[in-house]
């Protein structure tokens, strides 16, 4: 039986939160979509404070920032990079174009198209995420995306050295400094000053998450990334230390970022609520962290790890830390999250940092349906046919004109008829009307 040792957020409350980011995304594409620049550059200075001559970076500017980091922030940065560029390329490896003669005479294939133009939304704002860069713009790279934009607010009034850095170093055509929800909408309709893409990749803000929401359509997007999650799974084999660590290293990311422990272990759960409040008095982000576990927190404890599961499938978090003795069952069993991360000897840091798999997951329960950004969501998987004889192309005439008149097409109809009048030799089959039944073509 589940038993809730702390709760967050009733979802009533949830939802009206929810309906006002709502209404302030709806007036913001607005006024982006009728008044372009004018209106980007009003948002950026009331949300930003920031009004420069241009959004997008030179050259010499973006050599300017690079400059500005030491030897060693460079290497860094490019070790990173070297570890998402490698797993990006190894999954663009793994999806071959296919072409077949799945019958005799008609050949079926595909191909994987990448995108022409990305937006890549890098967040910036209270923390410089510029592993974002790397998980983004670089692995559109990899698929082979001809036009990448990148954008990310400003960071404390200038544009932030190493997110630039990092943009261009993984790839970026163009890097803006333009933050929030008017630098996705920008990229999403154009501006005078902005040609628009096809698709917005990136996480974000729940504003920045909700605009991603009312854009989809009129551009692709990668998946719904809004606040961070993060499930810790634990049995009595785990202690409380690192299941406080684990549990407020994502709490940090913002006042809305739920965090949960699951556990078989009563004594677990007890020492972990203990040791966060003893954490929260050293943790430098504590004015962020302690707010999002005060108001989104939770602690639920299980008698089974079976029961953890189906909890753990239920709330489909965007990032799930086992820590059990067996952290392989949950890897076999486990059918709804974002990222998972096995054993104490990960964590959801090296994910979201260095260690190479793609740090954009789904959030709000989209694990249900989707996985995270990769190579293969910037690639449309298109489809091909040619038929190459007379007789394959009669033949599927035949079957398709008396298929098309259980439908009642007749104009899809009569594109089988000429191909059986043509290519059949049965000058006798009617306009609009069935192919009468007979022997095959190819038994002919």
């Amino acid at each position: 039986m589940i038993k809730y040792l702390k709760r967050g957020k009733d979802i009533e409350v949830r939802a009206e939160d929810d309906s006002k980011v709502r209404s302030t995304v709806e007036g913001i594409i607005q006024a982006v979509e009728s008044r372009g620049d004018a209106a980007v550059r009003e948002y950026s200075r009331q949300f930003d404070q920031w009004d420069p001559a241009d959004f997008r970076l030179s050259a010499a500017e973006i050599e300017k920032a690079r400059k500005s980091l030491s030897a060693r922030e460079i290497e860094d940065i490019a070790f990173a990079q070297t570890q998402v560029r490698n797993f990006a390329q190894i999954q663009r490896d793994s999806m071959r174009d296919v072409e077949v003669e799945t019958y005799p005479g008609v050949v079926l294939g595909h191909r994987h198209i990448p995108v022409n133009a990305v937006g890549c939304y890098i967040p910036g704002g209270k923390y410089p995420l510029l592993a974002s860069a790397h998980m983004s713009v670089l692995t559109a790279k990899v698929a082979g995306v001809k036009r990448i934009v990148a954008t990310a607010p400003p960071y404390q009034g200038a544009p932030h050295p190493a997110i630039v850095t990092a943009m261009a170093m993984a790839g970026a055509d163009e890097i803006l400094v333009l933050g929030g929800v008017q630098a996705v909408v920008a990229m999403a309709v154009g501006t005078p000053s902005i040609a628009p893409v096809d698709m917005l990749v990136g996480p974000g803000n729940m504003y920045v998450a909700e605009a991603k929401r009312q854009l989809f359509g009129r551009v692709g997007i990668d998946l719904f990334a809004g606040p961070t999650e993060t499930l810790v799974i634990a049995d009595d084999s785990a202690d409380a230390e690192m299941c406080a660590v684990d549990l407020l290293g994502q709490a940090e990311h913002g006042p809305t970022s739920p965090a949960i422990l699951l556990t078989t272990s009563e004594q677990l759960a007890h020492d972990t609520l203990a040791e966060i409040q003893r954490q929260l008095t050293i943790l430098p982000t504590a004015a962020i962290a302690s707010v999002s576990w005060a108001e989104y927190g939770e602690v639920i404890v299980c008698d089974t790890r079976e029961e953890m599961l189906r909890k753990a499938d239920e709330l489909a978090f965007e990032h799930v830390q086992v820590l059990t003795r067996d952290p392989d069952w949950f890897l076999e069993h486990l059918s709804n999250y974002g990222g998972l991360f096995l054993g104490a000897r990960t964590n959801v840091a090296f994910g979201d940092k260095v260690i190479g798999t793609n740090h954009t997951l789904p959030t709000n329960r989209a694990a249900r349906y989707t996985g995270g950004l990769w190579v293969g969501k910037f690639l449309k998987t298109c489809t091909y046919q040619r038929v190459l004889t007379d007789e394959a192309s009669a033949l599927m005439g035949e079957y398709c004109s008396r298929l098309c008149h259980m439908e009642n097409f007749a104009g899809h109809g009569e594109q089988a008829n000429l191909r059986v009048r043509r290519y059949g030799d049965r000058a006798e089959v009617p306009w609009y009307a069935p192919v009468p039944a007979a022997k095959t073509v190819l038994e002919r």
